[in-house]
């Protein structure tokens, strides 16, 4: 009996902590204007808010719960236990659903269909609460197992589309890319699904909180790191404009034509490439042409504007190599790809061996053999 108080009150304790980590979390993305994670960094304001109000939701599924450790009827029990489920999908669950879609930057996704997925879950928790029964339960458990399917389906298609508009719009991908991060949240809502079909047992309860806790601490690094990459809605407007009067606009036609001039001026010349991060929106500002046909023309070339720019520095690595080797000076891989515009070694790595067919380390032992 002394044992069994003692475990309920270290697992009201660790329950309670991870409460009030759910609520400073939530207030500090709310209320707190620089970053702490990465100051250099501009998350997307979107983004922050809807990750403030889920973890909000998380702080608040933890209350509604917290009358059940001091209820000892079975039937308050039971209707607590209902009425907290019911909450949480009215509010844990479809919040998870939109912190993954705002992650996606490329385009603003309709958030309706995320109400119109839970709404069976929903109603199948008001029949619960009303009967005060869990025979619905076994329904409720079989669609909410088929919607997390059909979501990670969608996740996997939208990430990949995600993950093409990044290659086409931006140098560098260091911590642009989400897939890591929806990897880690589909493998946290199985062991929840896993959790909710089991259900007993205090192992069970305490992995969940293990689990709340790393959705948790990941989820803030996520947010505080990830830049904001929306297209300023002036530029997007002068897109459209352009765009519909591309046929007609001789000049225009004459730009096009001469994008791979412009680019060798502008962009090769001055190295421009070496800048950290710059955009192609920010590439067709500096040759003054419209980010539209300049996309066009990488399309055209069959590439993408990533694959361009990291081509460019990665020539720059093979020049700067080949001057120091002249120079008999000491050559270390991790400078020169620093000094040729990549600030992080991993994707320089992977930008070599794209454009030249192997690694740097091989490259340079074939150069000196």
């Amino acid at each position: 009996m002394y044992e069994q108080i003692r475990e309920d009150t270290l697992f009201i304790i660790f329950y309670s902590g991870v409460t009030v980590m759910a609520l400073i979390a939530s207030c500090y993305l709310l209320l707190r204007r620089g970053n702490a994670f990465a100051a250099d960094v501009t998350p997307p304001v979107r983004l922050r808010r809807w990750v403030a109000a889920f973890f909000a939701s998380i702080a608040l599924s933890h209350a509604w719960y917290m009358p059940m450790f001091f209820l000892s009827s079975s039937e308050d029990i039971r209707l607590c236990d209902l009425v907290g489920g019911l909450l949480d999908c009215m509010t844990f669950f479809p919040l998870a659903i939109v912190v993954l879609l705002t992650m996606l930057q490329d385009r603003s996704r309709p958030l309706w269909p995320v109400a119109a997925m839970m709404a069976p879950i929903v109603a199948g928790g008001v029949l619960g609460v009303a009967a005060r029964s869990y025979a619905f339960l076994p329904m409720v458990y079989v669609y909410f197992l088929l919607m997390c399917i059909a979501l990670i389906i969608y996740m996997v298609r939208a990430t990949r589309q995600y993950g093409r508009w990044l290659r086409d719009n931006f140098a560098d991908l260091e911590h642009k890319e989400v897939w890591q991060s929806f990897v880690v949240l589909a493998a946290i809502l199985l062991v929840f699904a896993i959790y909710v079909f089991t259900s007993k047992g205090p192992v069970y309860q305490y992995a969940m909180q293990v689990i709340y806790v790393i959705l948790i601490c990941y989820l803030l690094w996520r947010v505080e790191t990830l830049s904001d990459l929306s297209i300023p809605a002036n530029v997007a407007a002068e897109e459209i404009v352009a765009t519909e009067h591309e046929e007609d606009n001789a000049l225009s036609l004459s730009i096009r034509n001469n994008i791979g001039p412009l680019l060798q001026k502008y962009c090769e010349e001055p190295q421009l490439y070496l800048q950290y991060d710059i955009s192609v929106t920010q590439l067709a500002q500096q040759i003054g042409i419209n980010r539209s046909y300049l996309s066009k023309h990488f399309a055209l070339q069959g590439i993408s504007y990533n694959a361009y720019i990291n081509g460019l520095r990665v020539q720059h690595f093979v020049n700067l190599y080949h001057e120091s080797v002249a120079k008999h000076q000491p050559v270390s891989i991790q400078q020169l790809a620093h000094q040729s515009g990549f600030r992080s070694y991993s994707t320089f790595n992977s930008a070599f061996k794209q454009s030249m067919g192997m690694t740097a380390t091989e490259w340079m032992n074939n150069v000196a053999e």
